[in-house]
């Protein structure tokens, strides 16, 4: 067992992994947009949140990046991990997200700003307002409806548990009824709208039901998880898409509660996400990228001084103990950390967030360094994750620490 963690510049070394944020693949720490236009083409500016919760931002995003619209991004602070920025309240008073400036004139609620955006720039395949579209954005409203009342509605009795699956199970065979009616994995006969309609919380109902219903959306229903696959082999998704873990944590305060039914099937589920072992969850089934730990590696290089600032653990102790999982990721060799370490690392392993800090698979490979190192130091877990609040993730207190 190797004693001694490597340097940050000997880490340093382990990667050279980049990403044009302007120019290249769909992802997360862009502030500009371009696929390869000028500046002067661009005429839309995206305000969503910072960390990629917001499901009605996400629908906004991957139209735009499927559509290749370009256009500037301007991130701005949810209610449930922090106080909203006054510049923001000063033009949205309501302060909710998203909203999009399209040639100077400000449009809020995500189907409004789909439709203005069809109308400067084109429909995606079959628009907003297409009689197939509708139809299917009815569907989508009714899937969201029962997911939520089996979701965050605590039941009192089995019975009641079992009459809220049921309610959503009979929606979920309609979409099935629905993809089936297609030759192909999408909604309709191509990629269009009605699939971004359906992607933000269709990915979070996949989430939540394997966590607190031991329910797995994508492996009992056959026509979804196609159209998943078909998802996910579109570069465009795969930049916007988050994990179970980021999920499952960041949606109680969105979403005011959500309810474990305390099952033999969820409470696995829910160990697995928060414990691991994190890969071969129905979250990502595409072949992972060789580039994940390489990814992972940079940016938590990037970041380092403001993870270590953040931790509750001593810095000196975290930052050797950070050095050890990321020697361990990158090398295969394990590396002890210090005494007490354990709590620091797993504060760490739970607020990875994806895919604001990085890719799913990166995520993975990284929480799976980071508990193996913390199981050698002990078994204390961190601070839990708050459920009516994110304030632990408040970027504005980040960056604070960063510049104290």
């Amino acid at each position: 067992m190797s004693s001694v963690s490597l340097s940050w510049s000997e880490l340093e070394a382990l990667t050279d992994f980049q990403i044009d944020t302007v120019n290249g693949p769909t992802n997360a720490q862009a502030r500009l947009r371009l696929f390869g236009r000028s500046e002067a083409d661009v005429r839309v500016t995206l305000y969503r949140d910072n960390h990629a919760w917001c499901p009605y931002c996400q629908k906004i995003w991957l139209w735009l990046e499927e559509k290749q619209v370009p256009y500037r991004i301007e991130k701005v602070t949810m209610f449930c991990y922090g106080k909203k920025e006054d510049w923001y309240k000063a033009k949205v008073p309501s302060g909710m997200l998203p909203a999009v400036a399209l040639d100077g004139r400000l449009v809020t609620e995500s189907d409004d700003i789909l439709m203005a955006l069809e109308e400067t720039f084109g429909p995606l395949g079959s628009g907003m307002q297409d009689s197939a579209v509708l139809k299917l954005r009815q569907l989508e409203r009714l899937l969201f409806r029962a997911w939520c009342g089996w979701l965050c509605q605590p039941a009192r009795w089995f019975c009641q548990e079992q009459s809220n699956h049921d309610q959503f199970v009979e929606v979920v065979a309609q979409v099935e009824a629905a993809l089936a009616r297609t030759s192909g994995p999408y909604f309709l006969a191509d990629f269009s709208t009605a699939d971004v309609i359906f992607t933000p919380y269709v990915e979070r109902m996949n989430a939540s039901l394997y966590y607190y219903k031991g329910y797995s959306l994508r492996e009992k229903n056959p026509h979804l998880s196609a159209w998943f696959d078909a998802m996910e082999s579109r570069a465009t998704y795969r930049g916007t898409q988050s994990d179970f873990h980021t999920h499952v944590h960041d949606l109680p305060p969105q979403m005011g509660g959500c309810w474990e039914n305390g099952e033999p099937q969820m409470l696995r589920n829910k160990d697995r996400v928060d414990n691991g072992p994190w890969q071969g969850l129905p979250d990502a089934t595409y072949p992972e990228p060789e580039s994940a730990t390489a990814e992972a590696l940079q940016r938590v290089i990037k970041h380092r001084q403001n993870i270590v600032r953040a931790n509750p653990d001593n810095e000196d102790r975290f930052d050797q103990a950070l050095r050890c999982a990321l020697t361990q990721m990158m090398t295969g060799e394990i590396c002890r950390p210090p005494a007490d370490s354990d709590l620091g690392l797993r504060y760490l392993r739970d607020r990875i967030n994806v895919p604001r800090d990085m890719s799913i698979y990166a995520a993975k490979r990284l929480r799976a360094a980071l508990e193996d190192t913390a199981a050698l130091a002990g078994d204390r877990q961190g601070p839990p994750i708050p459920i009516r609040h994110r304030r632990d993730q408040d970027p504005a207190t980040f960056a604070m620490q960063a510049s104290g």
